[in-house]
């Protein structure tokens, strides 16, 4: 694993600015670790962690990705990546806290994982925009550094299963992971299987509408993931710790639709940060895994 020294400035949309840091303890970092004590660390009337601050051992580990408003201005949206030399690796990454992932260990290609993302509360009409430079970062971060799979948690706010029943249903109807990688469960991690809770539908369940509220109500990350193809975990952990429901997603680089790839390199290249790095090869072939992220759960 290297997160290397990584930092650098890139350009923006407008009134906001892309920046990644490295984990290097300062201003830049606990700005981000202030947003994110904001989203995750003060949910269901806890008094909040010392200093206002959320953070672990896995920051100084990591690459931060920080959306600005303004240069030096508040933090919009926040995230961190942690770029792992193969799936041996992931065993070292925070997902695997709660999460058995025998099965991402045996893709034996570069991964990232992306984990506590979150978007300030008060980002308003600009949210569009900030995300959009969130997601050309994370593209950048992927080219530069040759990432073929990313993974990570994606969050939905509170711990109560039920109140997401419709999204937790139609991720278990259509976006599940091929048995042989999906992520089992670890014991004494609290969790619910997908797709059992009530009013959790099936595919066309409640027709149109409830797909689009299902949607709807699915965190940004997640949507970002299944937009391009993106497959989950058979289960969702209650994690009371951050006040957060969260599932395992997984996405194959290289299986993108096209069209879906072209967007995320133009907007690689709206961030203004440098191209370069070693770059995914699309062609190569380096074990039966490829493709099997892409092929979902009627590939086994």
């Amino acid at each position: 694993m290297d997160s290397g020294g990584h930092g650098a400035d890139g350009g923006g949309t407008g009134r906001y600015r892309l920046r990644i840091v490295g984990g290097v303890p300062g201003a830049d970092l606990m700005r981000a670790q202030a947003l994110r004590h904001l989203c995750f660390g003060t949910g269901a009337g806890r008094p909040g962690r010392p200093g206002g601050l959320d953070r672990d051992g896995f920051d100084a580990r990591c690459l931060h990705l920080l959306v600005e408003e303004g240069p030096g201005g508040p933090v919009r949206a926040t995230c961190r990546v942690l770029p792992l030399e193969s799936g041996a690796e992931v065993g070292e990454s925070y997902s695997a806290r709660h999460y058995d992932l025998a099965g991402l260990a045996r893709i034996d290609r570069p991964m990232a994982e992306i984990g506590r993302f979150c978007l300030h509360p008060g980002a308003g009409a600009g949210a569009g925009d900030v995300l959009r430079l969130m997601w050309g970062g994370i593209a950048h971060l992927v080219g530069a550094r040759g990432v073929e799979v990313l993974f990570g948690c994606s969050s939905f706010a509170g711990t109560r299963p039920g109140d997401h029943a419709g999204a937790l249903g139609l991720l278990a109807a259509e976006h599940l992971l091929p048995a042989s990688l999906r992520p089992g469960r670890r014991p004494g991690v609290p969790s619910v299987p997908l797709g059992v809770l009530p009013g959790a539908g099936g595919p066309g369940a409640g027709g149109p509408d409830e797909r689009r509220r299902a949607l709807a109500g699915m965190p940004p990350l997640l949507r970002f993931y299944l937009a391009l193809g993106g497959r989950v975990s058979g289960h969702a952990v209650i994690d009371r710790d951050l006040d957060t429901l969260h599932v395992l997603t997984a996405l194959e680089v290289a299986y993108l639709p096209e069209a879906r790839a072209r967007a995320l390199r133009a907007l690689a290249a709206r961030t203004g940060l440098a191209a370069g790095g070693r770059g995914a090869d699309r062609g190569a072939d380096r074990g039966a895994d490829r493709g099997a992220l892409a092929r979902g759960a009627g590939c086994d």
